[in-house]
């Protein structure tokens, strides 16, 4: 995967933690290619044909993984893994009760934000300090730019290196004191 990769317009993630749910916010200053068949807030395979934000959350201990895909119109899709591209399950199962929401402009900059369930990311992930994460993104579709937060080597695109992925940093948000 080359490094240096230069976008035309900028792109960006965050990440939250509420008390129910992980938030994953990603945006790109710049028009879409959308899966065809992808529908906002609904589960739709093979995401990464087109423009598409990743994150991808790992326990270190056990080396499971998961992968999150979310469209720019907010359609998602979501993989857990025993090992490298070792699928849990050899379908595809839809996580229960993951929200997405998305606003695309008129200029066809997009934003869209996944809320993941913290108790099945605990009960599967052992999600907490230790967990390891990276963000990818997928855009400027049919060129195809791959972006990653972390450093994942020279080659071709291969975002399934959980050996690769940053530890979690929760930082609490300063306390802004009462007005």
């Amino acid at each position: 995967m080359s490094t240096g990769v230069v976008l035309e317009n900028p792109a960006a993630f965050s990440l939250v933690v509420d008390p129910q749910n992980l938030w994953f916010i990603a945006n790109h200053l710049s028009p879409a290619q959308i899966h065809p068949k992808a529908r906002p807030g609904i589960f739709q395979a093979e995401l990464w044909r087109y423009d598409v934000a990743e994150l991808f959350l790992a326990d270190p201990v056990s080396g499971r993984y998961f992968e999150f895909n979310l469209a720019p119109n907010g359609a998602w899709w979501s993989c857990e893994f025993t090992a490298p591209r070792v699928r849990a399950e050899e379908v595809d199962i839809a996580m229960p009760d993951i929200a997405t929401f998305s606003e695309m402009a008129a200029d066809g900059s997009w934003l869209a934000t996944m809320a993941i369930p913290l108790d099945l990311l605990k009960a599967r992930l052992d999600f907490g300090s230790q967990t390891q994460i990276n963000v990818t993104m997928i855009l400027e579709t049919p060129e195809q730019k791959f972006i990653s937060a972390v450093d994942l080597g020279s080659g071709e695109p291969n975002f399934h290196q959980p050996d690769r992925f940053s530890q979690i940093m929760l930082v609490p948000v300063p306390d802004m004191g009462n007005p």
